[in-house]
Order: structure tokens, then sequence, then C-alpha cells
């Protein structure tokens, strides 16, 4: 059995699906490691390193040959359609993969006859929490988001008490409180800053409280969703809930944005007048650019200024750290493959509930609904 782990390829990715640490819990599995070569480079893994832990690197020619007759490739990013092409019928792979807009990708795992296991789409159920890289990439994006934030202020985070007087702690306002806000919280509080925090689910207010914070609460009624998610709300909900937030806002010096649904844009949560009514100086970081944003002109990638608000949005946040988040992934990895080895064979049991509900493609069957019908429309 073989898996191997290529380069990513899409820029600004810099985590990497397999850590020189983890390679031996993988050879105990019985498979064989290949990873391309500089795979590692951005995650501060030289090549030296893999093959002192066991794998096997090979770069080029020699590369394509080896992800030809691979069992299992994985990589954090969606492979690209012409490295999908070259591998054989009946492989798998493993990555984040979104159903919806990662189609050319899916569309060439279906003609390649393929199997494609996502960890976009991977049942959140507790026998699952050890392969849930969205929770564990979360928990990287939470912890830089506050870093970000007291960066970028220019005033102090915690309170000091001097002979030249006292300095009040900042006021950091984090919106949504999974696993992503509550590691902000965390970090924030550790920072010293004095920490409040709001979620549309009332569930979410003990574990906000246990972190040292404040759980504001508003007049509305609850979104629990499925798998500890939010579900969507209403227009007109959404604009009380943006009403009753705006003094909490404009009360913070710094305001962290966490919010998602998932395979849906993120919820605007907050808007440019919002944002204009917040102090000069104060910092807006919101961890949802990518897929719309929570604050309404939060750019991907870029610090926009509003007025004196600097306004910071994440893109690629997860590499930004990329040594932790690629050991956190790799053994995300891992634990699937705990699934997929069986009597020295790769497979794919359908009956598990964990791989029937990540299995966006399988033997180049497109299951997936939202998959199916995304590459349906782009015929």
């Amino acid at each position: 059995m073989k898996i191997v782990i290529p380069a990513e390829s899409r820029p600004g990715e810099k985590r990497v699906a397999m850590v020189p640490s983890v390679v031996k819990k993988f050879t105990a599995l019985g498979l064989d490691v290949v990873v391309e070569s500089g795979a590692g480079t951005q995650a501060f893994a030289p090549d030296a390193v893999y093959i002192d832990a066991g794998a096997r690197v090979a770069g080029g020619a020699d590369f394509d040959a080896e992800l030809g007759s691979a069992d299992v490739v994985a990589s954090v990013r969606p492979l690209d359609p012409d490295r999908v092409r070259r591998m054989r019928r009946g492989a798998v792979t493993i990555s984040f993969l979104s159903p919806g807009s990662d189609t050319s990708t899916i569309a060439a795992m279906r003609d390649a006859g393929v199997t494609a296991l996502s960890f976009d789409v991977l049942p959140r159920i507790s026998r699952a929490q050890s392969m849930d890289a969205l929770t564990s990439q979360a928990l990287v994006t939470g912890y830089r988001a506050s870093l970000v934030g007291a960066e970028l202020l220019p005033s102090f985070f915690p309170l000091f008490m001097t002979a030249a007087g006292t300095i009040q702690p900042a006021k950091v306002l984090v919106l949504g409180a999974g696993v992503a806000g509550l590691q902000a919280i965390a970090t924030a509080k550790r920072l010293g800053a004095k920490v409040s925090a709001y979620d549309v689910r009332p569930a979410s207010a003990d574990e906000v409280k246990s972190m040292g914070a404040t759980f504001i609460t508003l007049d509305l009624e609850a979104l629990e969703g499925s798998g500890g998610y939010a579900r969507e709300m209403t227009e007109e909900r959404a604009a009380r809930q943006r009403e009753l937030l705006a003094p909490h806002i404009a009360e913070s010096d710094v305001l962290i944005t966490t919010a998602a649904v998932p395979g849906r844009r993120a919820p605007l949560l907050v808007t440019r007048a919002m944002v204009e009514g917040m102090k000069p100086g104060s910092v807006v970081v919101d961890l949802a650019s990518e897929t719309g944003g929570n604050v309404e002109g939060s750019v991907a990638g870029e610090i926009v200024h509003v007025g004196q608000v600097s306004v910071w949005g994440g893109k690629d946040v997860a590499s930004e750290m990329p040594v932790h988040a690629s050991q956190l992934y790799a053994m995300n990895v891992l634990a699937v493959l705990g699934l997929l080895v069986k009597d020295e064979t790769i497979t794919v049991d359908l009956e598990d509930e964990v791989l029937d509900g990540c299995a966006v493609v399988f033997n180049g069957d497109i299951r997936n609904e939202a998959a199916r019908a995304a590459v349906q429309g782009g015929v």
C-alpha cells in the first residue's frame, strides 16, 4: 500500500498533508510513504528530514510515476485536475474538497474513476472527532485572529498599573463561538484583554463563560443547526441582530468575526456603518472574508481602512502558521487512514457512516448532491 503526498500548488498555501514526525505512524499501518520533493519546505520540513523519518522523496517524472501507482493521495487543497488524470482507477484522495465549487477537480475524479474523501463534508459525530480537519484548522485560525488583532491595535491588550498611571485593558468582542471563536477568546484572554462574545446559539454561552469571557445575550430567537453549526437566519432577524449588536461593537477596541454556515456564503454580521461607529484606531478581524465576509467591505488578504478603523480580511489564515497546522492536519489524515486500512489493503467501506458521509466521489460516481449539481451545471 502506498500513500503519496504532493506539494501544494495553490498560491499562498504553506501547509503540507504529512510532516516527518508522523511518518512512522503511517508506516506502522503498512503504508509506503512517498513525498514530493519540496512539499514540506514552507512548513519547515526539508526533504532530508522526511527521508530520515522513513519516507521516500521523489520529484519530476519520478514523482509522476509514484502518483500514478498510489493507493492513496493526501493533500491539503484539492488536487489539480491534471494530477487527478495521472492517478489509477480506484485510487483514493483525501483533502479539503468543496462539493459546490471544486467542480473541475470533481469532474476529473469522475472521469478518472477515483474516490475522493473530503474533510469539508466529514460527519461531525463523536467518533470522527480525531478526523475533523475543519476543527483542527479552526483552532489555528482562531489563535491567529487574536494575534492579528493585538498586532494591529495601536494600544496594549493587558491591564498595566504603572507609576505613570493605569492603562485599561483592551476590549475584545468575538462574534461566533465555534472552535475558531473559542480559541480567539482564549488567546485574547491570555494576552490580557477584557473579552466578550456573542453567538446565535445560546448553548454556547457556557463554553464562552468557561473561557473567562462575558456572553452577550440579545432578545432574539436561537438558531441552533445540525452538527453544532448555526443555521441561516432571515434578513429581518439579521437586521435586528445587527441593530442590537451595534452598541457592543462601538465599545470594542478589537472585533473578531468567525461566523460561517457550511456550504453557504458567510452571514453579514457587521455593516460599514457599524464599523464607522467604532473608536479611531480600532481593529476588525474578519475570518470569514474568503467566503463573502461577516463584515461589509472586508477583502480577503487585505487590510481595508474604514475611516480610522483597520479591517483585516483573513485569507489562508491556517497557512500563516504552517508548522502546527500541518501537524494537526497530518494526524487528521492518519485517523481517516485508520478506517481505510483493512487486511493490508485500502478499502472504502460505505457502510461506515463516516466514510459514507465524506465520500464526494466513489470509484468515479459523484455521490454528493451538491457536487453532482455543480458539475452538471458546469458541463
